[in-house]
């Protein structure tokens, strides 16, 4: 693997067929992934999976394909269904939230060209960059392939499809845990739609079992911000409608009662982004976003994240939905190398 990029994983087929050539694939960082779980939950992994297999009912509901490819992983990486499907709700399993990310997405009179750009730091603790993986699908059933960032043996994360759909995510906190989907096999779904229209009914149909953000956008130039909760969604307006700007906490007037506050440094972050952005607008490209992303202001809890609560920036996106590309970095936005994958 060169250690500048992530390794990409490319698949092709029915459901099963590409859950089985991602297993085959990447059967050791699978591996490395369901022990990350572990280490990371503090919990066995017979009490992680017990719990996993409660969603399992709601995955086939959900889509028989992704049922049907996580079924192909396990069959694949040579692991238990129940593995295959603690992969798929790795947080929920646990009830565990994690991740301070700045996401954004910004077009018409934002951009230089006036073309949509979208994408996030990716803020973990490091050692997730040790399993992460960049997954190309390419289904055979008419379902549009997708390109994605994530993590060995998980499905759904952030990501393109050949419609120039992306999503960007931000956790956010305050939530009381309750039986729903969890986030991952509907960000998989969301990858399989034509429009930010088309992404916002689904989120807007099925209920998490927890709490999230999604900024979104679609080869047409529309971009939305949807917050999630089990209780339902919430659509964010920016105070400008070619921008949206979110970190880790509640923007939404539905959900600011539920914000506690648990990362103080989301408000700072969001307050620098919204400053460059403002002081780059209208002239704003690929080369600014880089920029943008390496920014240091507040370090260690920077856009830019070197470790404040234990979390760093372990990679970038930028998608460039009107080009159907997605620009992809492994590290800190000051020091990572970029590459740009075809979706």
């Amino acid at each position: 693997m060169n250690d500048h990029t992530f390794p990409l994983i490319e698949v092709e087929g029915s459901g099963y067929e590409m859950g089985y050539q991602h297993g085959a694939q990447a059967a050791g960082p699978v591996q490395r992934y369901l022990l990350w779980i572990e280490r990371l939950t503090g919990r066995p992994r017979d009490a992680l999976c017990r719990n996993a297999m409660g969603f399992w009912p709601l995955f086939e509901q959900l889509s028989p394909a992704f049922a049907e490819e996580v079924r192909g992983l396990a069959a694949g990486a040579g692991i238990s269904l129940e593995e295959a499907v603690l992969c798929q709700a790795r947080a929920e399993a646990a009830q565990m939230a994690v991740g301070a990310c700045t996401a954004f997405a910004l077009t018409r009179s934002a951009t230089a060209d006036g073309n949509t750009l979208a994408g996030q730091n990716q803020d973990l603790e490091p050692e997730y960059a040790d399993v992460a993986i960049l997954l190309r699908v390419k289904p055979c059933d008419g379902r549009p392939r997708a390109l994605m960032f994530t993590f060995a043996g998980q499905l759904g994360y952030s990501g393109m499809n050949e419609y120039g759909v992306a999503h960007f995510a931000n956790a956010l906190y305050g939530c009381t845990w309750r039986m729903g989907l969890p986030h991952y096999p509907i960000k998989r779904l969301v990858l399989e739609q034509r429009t930010v229209g088309d992404c916002v009914g689904l989120l807007a149909r099925h209920r998490t079992c927890s709490a999230a953000n999604l900024v979104l956008c679609d080869g047409q130039g529309s971009i939305d911000t949807v917050e999630i909760r089990p209780e339902g969604i919430a659509r964010y307006q920016d105070a400008h409608p070619d921008a949206c700007l979110h970190t880790n906490h509640y923007l939404t007037s539905e959900f600011a009662d539920h914000e506690s506050g648990h990362l103080p440094d989301s408000c700072p972050r969001l307050d620098r982004i919204r400053q460059l952005v403002r002081s780059r607008w209208g002239t704003i490209n690929v080369d600014t976003i880089k920029e943008i992303l390496a920014d240091h202001e507040n370090d260690p809890s920077g856009i830019c994240r070197h470790g404040a609560v234990g979390m760093h920036s372990i990679s970038g996106y930028i998608a460039e939905p009107g080009k159907r590309l997605l620009h992809v970095r492994r590290g800190h936005g000051c020091l990572g190398a970029w590459k740009a994958y075809e979706v």
